[in-house]
């Protein structure tokens, strides 16, 4: 055996242990013989660096892998990076703006040359932080969502969803960012609460009868107002659906339709419809018979105001000359001054009798969350994929159990989504991705195709044509994670067949639609088969206070600072421990100060170990004990494997990582290897037999830990190797143990067990009565039955040790004595010739009655139904928990003063 040093350091271990798993291959998938098992990363955006989401993310997942692979499955983990077209695109474009250039100045050729150089250059930050977080991953076979395999993969998609009649081209409204100038996804999409103003306006009726008032955030848009809507059951209005209103300034005549959209409840119970700059106004004018064509677009690529129905801005019309675009704002105050200079603007009235143009309002308002600009609705032609189709299969999978979602609450979640779910916008105006494959001729047809020349050959020679200059959505690309990454469609990769479905996939719940549900509904239409057989969400890594995480508050966690600080072991502890199906985890360093402190327990165990020639074991087998301590220990390893593997399959990551964080540190360390002690080195019998069984539990115990705490556990692993009998393997391969229930000696477990809860009142009991730690203590047993009598004997020595007590046969002598109760037993322990009696009574009746004082009063709080209302939640979740604090504290002090007979 190599001594282990002193000093447990984290850092010299995960150094030397994850280059030599790499160089050693031991992540590849090695044998075709086992049971397959398969996992893919969410490939994490090329441009990014670790954060604490991704942390906890890969830990679970790097848990699940070492399991499988310890059980010997032919286990395999996909990863790779995803091209992040939105973010990279902004990377390389500020890094070109810092020198002065703009990506107009070179070619699109040229542009993306420039990003592949910084894809090479800079592009691998994460790979290495997910190494230092020690994720067994098959480097060997990283991918990239712009190879060229995987690009081939994504050409072939297209081209076959659009003759298929699943994939075309439409006008409708996007979420447009006027920043980056391209559509986004709901995802890239930031909602925040600012200040603004509800303005309420009069629109006259075309035959002067009257008005008909409505009220909007964003007057002008009234520009390209096509309808005012209200609800056909409003009594208010039944006579005037079908009629017509003059729209303010233009002139325009729009008619009244009658739409459920109209809330009676809200307001005038009468809406203005823009259908081409809100969403809900544009399903409304679709309802109405107004086709995306026909609907108005008043704003360009900027979101500046360009045009109007009657064309572009007249000279003079809202003040300013012909052509000239304005930014929404400055239209915005054209648009109010022209309604109110003609009398179309209602004033709001305030509390104090005072006129303003505008009622104050809280808006929720959206932004883009790279850009930082307000995203508008905006009507333009995109590539759009059928998803409600493809949704079909996918809502089925997760009806008939094919796919299992843990937790089942987010099943609800999903199926609603997925059964309301709208066309998904495919296209991104970038020139960094997966160019869409589809060319135009000059008389608007469109040939989509794999390449240019089958384009051509559809469109016929001397047919000019040119392609489309969008790009496709990452995520579009990523829905192909779990088959392009395998060779799909050449399958070129060997180990493809049979393996293409993923045990299970672990992400966050956020991108439950954006991402899972995509992977299943392009998996089972493209492989008719579910891409993965789990699908695992987690919630957010939240801030101490619960608050989420972001920037802005300046209340981000760095992982990377984590590991440096306590080693990854403990961090990804931390992630296991606090990780119960789904729900969110609040950051607290000093658990993550904890698990390192645990690792550090666990290495002073080795080092025992070591000092007391406890080495590896030569089997896998436990081996023969007769002692009633170590066959104690076995059954206690097998029961600790055993709910290993129920909480393993069940997901439940909280309940293993505790599981065997209690088993290592109370029933191992402190209990065990102390139990131990007089037969180590006391030279008593039966030291060979517990060398060997110690050495056999520590063997198991590191197994199980591995999944967890990889790097501490392969260096115990190996350095408590016996030179006689060295390891033919290193850990992350070895076996993962048997939870043989014939090891399980009932007898034994109840005798230690017995032991334990003797030591730990008579411990319990000292400490409450301010005894000296040093003394020792005359014990007499009364009422006792034969077998614990034989339990006393047979325990003697170990007894004497652990609680600082000498057995004496006889009666106690009469006077002041500590009384423990255990089983049938009363134990007697004499304390007048150690502790003042009549003082410890009156110091413990004090400190009840100070603490039941302490503990009503918090009880009268609680009762306070003002207090309960009113104070902050944290004010009264404290309460409850100081309350119940002085109910447990007053409780003990009652039965200490009860042990003085």
């Amino acid at each position: 055996m190599s001594e282990l040093p002193k000093t447990f350091d984290p850092a010299a271990i995960e150094a030397h242990w994850y280059p030599h798993w790499e160089q050693a291959g031991l992540f590849r998938p090695d044998r075709p013989q086992a049971e397959p098992w398969t996992i893919v990363n969410p490939p994490p955006n090329v441009t990014g660096s670790l954060h604490i989401g991704h942390a906890l993310d890969n830990t679970l997942q790097d848990i699940l892998v070492r399991h499988a692979r310890l059980q010997g499955k032919d286990a395999r983990w996909v990863v790779g990076t995803d091209h992040a077209g939105i973010a990279t695109q902004m990377v390389v474009e500020r890094q070109m703006a810092a020198k002065g250039e703009k990506r107009t100045d070179l070619s699109r050729q040229a542009f993306v040359a420039k990003v592949w150089d910084w894809k090479a250059e800079s592009g691998g930050t994460i790979t290495g932080q997910l190494r230092r977080l020690g994720c067994s991953m098959d480097w060997s076979d990283e991918r990239f969502t712009m190879d060229p395999g995987f690009s081939a993969a994504v050409l072939k998609v297209f081209v076959q969803l659009h003759r298929e009649g699943l994939l075309y081209r439409d006008k409708r409204l996007v979420n447009w960012d006027p920043g980056l100038g391209t559509a986004i996804s709901d995802l890239e999409v930031e909602t925040r609460e600012v200040s603004g103003s509800f303005w309420h306006l009069r629109y006259p009726l075309a035959d002067g009868s009257g008005f008909i008032h409505v009220a909007t955030t964003r007057p002008e848009t009234m520009l390209a107002d096509m309808a005012v809507a209200v609800n056909p059951a409003d009594e208010r209005y039944t006579a005037l659906i079908g009629q017509q209103v003059r729209l303010p300034i233009t002139g325009r005549l729009i008619p009244i339709v009658a739409d459920d959209h109209a809330d009676p409840e809200l307001g005038s119970g009468a809406v203005k419809i823009t259908p081409g700059h809100d969403f809900n106004d544009f399903e409304v004018g679709r309802r109405a018979g107004i086709e995306a064509r026909d609907m108005l677009n008043m704003l360009d690529a900027q979101a500046r105001v360009v045009q109007t129905a009657d064309g572009l801005i007249p000279a003079g019309y809202l003040g300013v000359p012909g052509n000239d675009a304005k930014a929404p704002m400055d239209a915005r105050r054209m648009v109010v001054a022209a309604l109110k200079a003609q009398g179309f603007l209602v004033p709001h009235v305030d509390k104090d009798g005072v006129e303003h143009d505008a009622e104050p309002r809280r808006i929720q308002t959206p932004y883009g969350d790279r850009s930082g600009v307000v995203i508008e609705p905006w009507l333009t032609d995109q590539w759009y994929v059928d998803a409600a189709t493809l949704a079909k299969p996918a809502i089925e999978a997760v009806r008939s159990g094919a796919v299992k979602i843990v937790p089942k609450s987010w099943e609800k979640t999903y199926f609603n989504w997925m059964e309301n779910i709208q066309p998904w916008c495919v296209s991104r105006q970038l020139w960094w991705g997966h160019r869409i494959p589809a060319w135009f001729a000059e008389d608007g047809s469109v040939f989509v195709a794999e390449t240019a020349a089958e384009a051509q050959a559809q469109a016929g020679e001397g047919v000019a044509l040119t392609q489309d200059e969008d790009v496709l959505d990452t995520w579009f690309s990523s829905a192909l994670w779990p088959f392009a990454t395998l060779g799909w469609p050449d399958n070129t990769d060997p180990t493809l067949g049979g393996r293409y479905s993923n045990d299970v996939l672990i992400s966050g719940f956020d991108i439950l639609f954006f991402w899972n549900a995509r992977m299943m509904m392009q998996g089972l239409h493209f492989m008719q088969e579910v891409p993965f057989k789990t699908l695992y969400l987690h919630g957010l890594v939240r801030a101490a206070d619960g608050a989420k995480m972001s920037k802005s508050k300046g209340n981000t966690v760095d992982p990377l600072g984590l590991i440096d600080r306590y080693g990854a072991d403990a961090l990804r502890f931390f992630m296991a421990a606090m990780e119960s199906q789904g729900r969110d985890i609040k950051m607290d360093e000093r658990r993550v100060e904890g698990y390192r402190n645990f690792a550090t327990k666990l290495w002073n165990a080795a080092r025992f170990a070591q000092a007391n020639g406890i080495a590896a074991s030569a089997t896998l087998e436990p081996p023969v004990a007769t002692l009633a301590v170590n066959r104690w220990i076995v059954a206690e390893t097998i029961a600790c494997v055993q709910a290993l593997d129920l909480a393993f399959a069940d997901l439940r990551f909280d309940g293993a990582a505790n599981t065997i964080y209690q088993f290592t540190w109370s029933r191992f360390c402190d209990w065990y290897l102390e139990l131990i002690k007089p037969v180590l080195q006391g030279g008593a019998e039966g030291g060979d037999e517990t060398r060997a069984v110690a050495g056999w539990v520590l063997d198991q115990i590191l197994v199980m830990l591995h999944p967890f705490m990889p790097f501490i556990t392969e260096e115990l692993w190996h350095a408590l190797a016996d030179p006689a009998h060295p390891r033919s393997n290193d850990l992350i391969v070895a076996r993962w143990p048997m939870a043989d229930a014939r090891a399980i000696d009932p007898a034994a477990a109840q005798e230690i067990d017995w032991l334990i809860r003797l030591v730990s009142e008579i411990r319990a009991a000292r400490t409450e009565l301010n005894v000296p730690p040093g003394a020792r203590l005359p014990l007499y047993v009364r009422d006792a039955s034969a077998a614990t009598l034989a339990r006393l004997t047979a325990q003697d020595a170990v007894l004497a040790r652990l609680a600082r007590v000498d057995r004496i046969d006889g009666d106690a002598p009469a006077g002041g004595a500590l009384q423990i109760v255990v089983d049938e037993a009363t134990f007697v322990l004499p304390l007048g010739d150690v502790i003042d009696l009549d003082a410890e009574r009156s110091r413990l009746t004090k400190a009840i009655a100070a603490t039941e004082k302490e503990r009503d009063a918090l009880a009268g709080r609680l009762s306070n139904a003002s207090f309960v209302e009113r104070a902050k939640p944290e004010a009264v979740e404290k309460a409850r928990t100081d309350h119940s604090e002085k109910m447990a504290e007053a409780a003990r002090l009652h039965a200490a003063l009860g042990r003085l007979g």
